[in-house]
């Protein structure tokens, strides 16, 4: 039979407290194990401890779960948040999430940010295609074009899973565009 704590080293003896099979190495002078004598020391040292007066006081919530966002998120519908959400990897999905009439001020808001994610990476697409084409301009915007494709997938899929969570999403030129022409809900409104 193997030690319990050591796996293919044969067993001397069993310990005195627990009768499990222990090795030389393992077993003190009393005969007890390595776990016993843990749970000793551990025992010895809670029994001398002293009871602090008083009561404990609860423990905060995470930030997760306290902020104000994320009681946003629950009262919007999972069907509508999942629109969005799509919306900025494929632009179709923000435009007819638009259309919904259920949809709060906020995901309306998201959709809109939605479309000028991806009306911004097209805009800059075109900026870059047409500086590539000037003689000597145009060999380092050669460069940056073929990095644009897995800049758009990573940063669409980070903004919908952002919004999919219900947290608020900044995309840098967009929301303050947005923020000049649709002010966000107050947080009394709520």
């Amino acid at each position: 039979m193997d030690c319990y704590f050591h796996s293919n080293v044969p067993s001397m003896a069993r310990c005195v407290d627990c009768n499990k099979p222990i090795c030389a190495t393992c077993r003190d002078e009393r005969g007890g194990c390595p776990s016993c004598r843990l749970a000793a020391k551990v025992e010895a040292a809670t029994a001398t401890r002293q009871q602090i007066p008083g009561q404990v006081p609860p423990r905060p919530a995470p930030a997760s779960v306290r902020g104000r966002v994320t009681v946003a998120a629950t009262l919007d519908p999972v069907e509508s948040r999942a629109l969005v959400a799509l919306g900025y990897p494929l632009w179709p999905l923000a435009l007819l999430s638009l259309l919904d009439r259920k949809q709060s001020r906020r995901l309306k808001r998201q959709a809109l940010q939605a479309l000028g994610f991806n009306v911004g990476f097209l805009g800059f697409w075109g900026l870059l295609s047409l500086i590539a084409q000037v003689p000597f301009l145009g060999f380092s915007a050669w460069v940056l074009v073929p990095l644009l494709a897995p800049l758009f997938l990573v940063a669409s899929v980070y903004y919908g899973i952002k919004t999919w969570n219900g947290d608020d999403v900044r995309i840098p030129v967009v929301s303050s565009w947005l923020d000049e022409r649709y002010p966000q809900e107050d947080a009394n409104a709520r």
